[in-house]
Parts: structure tokens; sequence; C-alpha cells
């Protein structure tokens, strides 16, 4: 005789070819928010400060070690260009560092302000460096590309995240973030400041995030605001949505002075009171 059982069929949430099928796709993408959500809850973080920056600058020491051992007719401009532009490495180290060394005295059940970026080389690996530094918990909200993208060693291993979607790893960025510092950066950053800035004017943000532009020198020629506001396409009014700084003292004072006001209710710290539950929040 033969044995007509059948086979068990697989369930559902362990079906891998249907998991990643386009059928799937909404799993997938609930996936991406239920996960960090889990483990933001486990580590206690209740809010965040992101910084944003181009995946491309370096530190002086490896901007110099280059240009040092460069020889023959390589591209020398590039190199030192490269070496310029390394100072905003080296700034946005020592303003996570300044930050994260103030947050972790903020009494509070859980933790405040963490330094998080997306989680790749350049301005995020000098955020999370700085913050590691300060002795702090660091997130990198990292996402697979074909390029440049890969997880730097600074970030504290149960808050390393890798996203598959663009927009799920956007809404993260907000989600938690009481303020965005915005470096010198291409593309990318542009996107995520104008994004930012966009919600904040259409009043579309239930929370108060300060937005800080760093590096006026940069940022100066690439956009021209006073074009946008002689053109009536912004008010003079929606500058005030963001403040343009210079050094990581003046950033971190922007910062800790906005922090304070809109989310410790401007007070001492000692008599910081803790915020609501992060999944009570509105994004």
């Amino acid at each position: 005789m033969t044995d007509d059982k059948l086979k068990a069929a697989p369930l559902a949430y362990r079906n891998e070819p249907f998991l990643n099928s386009p059928e799937g796709r909404i799993l997938r993408i609930l996936s991406e928010y239920a996960e960090p959500l889990s483990r933001f809850r486990r580590e206690q973080i209740q809010d965040t400060v992101v910084f944003f920056g181009s995946a491309r600058f370096q530190s002086r020491a490896a901007a110099a070690s280059k240009l040092e051992a460069m020889k023959g007719a390589g591209d020398r401009k590039a190199l030192l260009a490269a070496l310029e532009m390394s100072r905003y490495y080296e700034d946005a180290r020592k303003l996570a560092f300044l930050l994260t060394q103030w947050s972790i005295t903020i009494p509070a059940r859980r933790r405040r302000f963490v330094v998080t970026t997306g989680g790749g080389p350049g301005i995020m690996e000098a955020a999370n460096l700085g913050a590691k530094e300060a002795g702090g918990k660091t997130i990198g909200l990292n996402i697979n590309l074909p390029f440049e993208q890969f997880p730097n060693p600074h970030i504290t291993p149960s808050l390393n995240f890798e996203f598959h979607y663009f927009f799920m790893r956007k809404f993260w960025f907000a989600y938690l973030a009481k303020a965005l510092v915005i470096f010198p950066g291409g593309f990318g950053t542009l996107d995520e400041l104008f994004e930012i800035l966009t919600l904040a004017q259409t009043e579309k943000l239930a929370k108060k995030i300060l937005v800080v532009i760093y590096g006026s020198e940069y940022w100066k020629k690439l956009i021209n605001f006073q074009v946008m506001i002689d053109a009536g396409t912004i008010s003079a009014a929606d500058l005030d949505l963001f403040k343009m700084v210079d050094s990581p003292e003046e950033g971190f004072e922007v910062l800790r002075d906005g922090l304070t006001e809109h989310h410790l209710g401007g007070v001492p710290k000692k008599e910081v009171e803790v915020l609501p539950d992060i999944a009570k929040t509105r994004p």
C-alpha cells in the first residue's frame, strides 16, 4: 500500500517564498515598524537627536594620511578638498560628544536625546563615535545600498538596524527625533532636511523638532533662501524653522537650550519629568 498522507504545509509566517513575494510586502513593511519598536522599548530609548551629513567625509587623520601617501600624478585637488572637509567630521564627533555627555546626566527613567545616524561612514560615523566616546548608547539606522553604506563600528550593537524600505527608515528618523543636526552633505542630506522643514512648515509634526544646520559657509553657497523669500515661495518667518551654527560649542548650546525649553519643561534637569512612552506618541 502507498502512503497517501500529505506533508504538512509550512506555516504562513515561516513560508519564505511567500514572505519575499509581492503579496508578502505588507508583512515586510510591518516588520520594519514592529521590530525596531520592540528594540527601542527594550533599550529604553525615549527620544533621539538625529545627525545627517555626507557619507563621504573622512576624519582629519585619514584625509591627511591619504594626502601624505599620494605619489605621482594623483588627484591632489580632490585630496586637498577631502582634508578641508574633514573639519566637519571632527566637528560632528565633538558635537555628538558634548550632546551625549549632557544627555546622560538627565535623570529620567528612559534614555533621552540619543544620538542617531544613518549608520554609515562619514558624518554618520563621526556622530556615532562622539556619542560612544562620551559613554552613551548610539543608534544606527542603516539601509542596504549598492555603494557607500555599511554599518560603522561605533553603533551600539543592540541598536544597529538594517532597513530595506527608505520610507520606513525615514519614519524612524522622524518618529523619535526631538532635534535634527544637518551637516554638509549631498542629495540624501538635502532630502532629509527639506522633508522635515516641510512637515514643520505645514504643521504636520505633533511635536517640536529643532533643526540645526551646521556650516553656514557651505549652506549659504548651496541654498539662497532669500531668493525663495523674494519670489514668494516661502515667507520670511519660515527661516525661523531652523538655526544655523558654525561650531560644536554653539551647536550644543542651541540644542541644550532648545531641548530643555521644549522637551524638558524648561526646568533644571533634577526636576525633569519623564515623557510618555514612545508607543503612545503620535508620529
